[in-house]
Formats: structure tokens, C-alpha cells, sequence
């Protein structure tokens, strides 16, 4: 009998002790808020990271070779050894030699194209992509343009990108951080939502006490409607980021950028960002319960 009280206790307070609806308080859109904050902070953090790594695949293998003589004939036949020597060597995918008429039509909008046309010495250009183990094949293939070029210079890609991935890494660990605070934020929310619903309903709970309800299954009465709320919001947030990273993601394909479009979320990363709303709600019900149980302890 006292089995069957408890039971009838636990199911009809539950329905009291917190509203029905999910729109009736103001938890729900806080943490829908939150969660809103932290899904686009998670998406810029998986979108950089993505970024870097997709820059450094297509970049961290190639090189530059700038042969810079007056002598047209003599840069002509440099550069002719330098393609023929570095294609032969392992490791090297591809050489490419920029004609001298591609390198005058990018030297026009910055020296006009009454000066760009005329007859200037300009360097002779050949672009070497690597495949595995660039590094030691970049020091082999510098050493052997010097020994045919002295004067030539050798750019290395990675490096013109070395402050951009500094930064990317830096708003990565900043997107992380503010993801955490996020996630402390909504659990602070969780904790005050709960201790309120327990000052105004502590004689419904004195009531359930005196008739055997025990702190586990009134935490749980608690933990049930917070966890309802937090995953209505959550839910809620996350939709609305969702349109948010899709929409800014549409802008940037119409940029048509080369640096720009290595950001994106492939679907592995979308689903790190469906998660969020569930791993949400576990530590809605986990501050719930804890909030709970320690509060009720004290008060006895």
C-alpha cells in the first residue's frame, strides 16, 4: 500500500511541481538561447579547424621557383634545366612553368598595362607540388635549383600561410572556450530554475515526505520536467544556428574564394552539432538531480 502511495504521489505531483508546457517559463528560451551561442561557437571551431587542415593538405607540399636573370636567354634555359631536373626527381606530382605572358597579365592592374606590355625582364615562374614527406623533398629540390640558379628564390607556401594558421588555431581554442562557458552558463540556469521550483513547491515535498516519497524520486519528479525543457531549447537553439552556418555558409560559396571555400562543416561535423542538444540535456538532468538532492539534504 505504501508502494502503490508513493507511485500515485510521484506521478500526480509531477504534473505540479512544474508547468506543463514547455512555453510557460523562462528556462526553456534561456536555454535555447544558450544553446543557440553554443552551436555557432562549435560550428566556427569545426569549420576552422577543418579549414586548416584542408589548407595545409593543398598547400604545405608546394613550392615556388622565381629565376630572376636580365638575360632572357639565359632565364629561358634555366628554367627550362630546373623543370626537367626537379620533374625526374621522387616525390614531385607536378611542375608547372608560368608562361611569361600569364605573369604580365597579373602584373597589369598593379603597373598598368602600358607598362606591363612593354618588354620588361620578368622572373621566370615554375610552380612544384609534392606528395608525402614535402619537407625533405622541398630542401632537395632548393638545394638543386641554387646549383643551377644561385639567384633564384624558392617560396615555400606553408610559410606565406603560417600567421593565418597562428590565427585560425587561436579563434579555435576562443570558439572552445566559448563553448564551455556556454555549457556552465545553461548549468548555472539549470541549478537556479531548480532551487526556485523546489522553494515553491516545498510543501507539496513536505507533504510527499511525510507520506514515504524518499529525496530520489522527488529529485526525479525535477530532473523529468528540466530535462523536457532543456531539450525543447535545446532543440530550439540548434535549429536556429542551423540556419544561421547554412545561410553564412551559402554567402561565402558565392564569394567563390580559394580560401574562404576551404571553409565548411562536412556531415561529420554536422553531427557533432546534433549532439549538442542531447549532451545538453544529460547535464541539465545531471545539475537538476545534484541541485536537488543537495538542497533537500540540507533541509532535513
Amino acid at each position: 500500500m505504501v508502494g502503490r502511495a508513493q507511485t500515485w504521489l510521484t506521478s500526480a505531483a509531477a504534473r505540479k511541481l512544474l508547468p506543463e508546457g514547455r512555453l510557460t517559463g523562462p528556462m526553456p528560451w534561456v536555454i535555447a538561447i544558450m544553446m543557440f551561442l553554443m552551436a555557432l561557437s562549435a560550428a566556427a571551431g569545426l569549420a576552422l579547424g577543418f579549414a586548416a587542415r584542408e589548407l595545409d593538405n593543398n598547400l604545405a607540399g608546394q613550392i615556388t621557383i622565381q629565376i630572376v636573370d636580365a638575360n632572357a636567354a639565359r632565364r629561358a634555359a634555366a628554367a627550362q634545366l630546373v623543370v626537367a631536373r626537379v620533374r625526374s626527381m621522387p616525390g614531385v606530382v607536378a611542375v608547372d612553368r608560368i608562361s611569361d605572358r600569364q605573369i604580365t597579365d597579373l602584373l597589369r592592374p598593379w603597373l598598368g598595362a602600358g607598362l606591363a606590355d612593354n618588354d620588361l625582364p620578368v622572373p621566370a615562374m615554375i610552380d612544384v607540388r609534392f606528395g608525402e614527406d614535402a619537407r625533405n623533398r622541398i630542401e632537395a629540390v632548393t638545394r638543386l635549383v641554387r646549383e643551377i640558379a644561385p639567384a633564384a628564390r624558392v617560396d615555400e607556401h606553408g610559410q606565406w600561410l603560417a600567421p593565418l594558421a597562428g590565427l585560425m588555431g587561436a579563434l579555435r581554442w576562443l570558439a572552445a572556450m566559448l563553448v564551455l562557458l556556454m555549457a556552465t552558463a545553461t548549468a548555472f540556469t539549470v541549478v537556479l530554475a531548480a532551487r526556485a521550483a523546489l522553494n515553491t513547491h516545498q510543501a507539496t515535498i513536505d507533504v510527499m515526505h511525510h507520506l514515504g516519497a524518499t529525496d530520489g524520486q522527488i529529485a526525479r519528479l525535477f530532473q523529468r520536467r528540466i530535462a523536457l525543457d532543456a531539450l525543447f531549447g535545446g532543440v530550439l537553439g540548434l535549429a536556429l544556428a542551423a540556419v544561421v552556418v547554412v545561410a553564412v555558409g551559402r554567402r561565402i560559396v558565392e564569394l567563390g574564394s580559394d580560401l574562404l571555400g576551404a571553409i565548411g562543416l562536412p556531415t561529420f561535423a554536422w553531427a557533432i552539432l546534433a549532439l549538442l542538444p542531447v549532451i545538453g540535456t544529460l547535464l541539465a538532468m545531471l545539475a537538476a538531480r545534484l541541485t536537488i538532492l543537495i538542497a533537500l539534504k540540507h533541509r532535513l
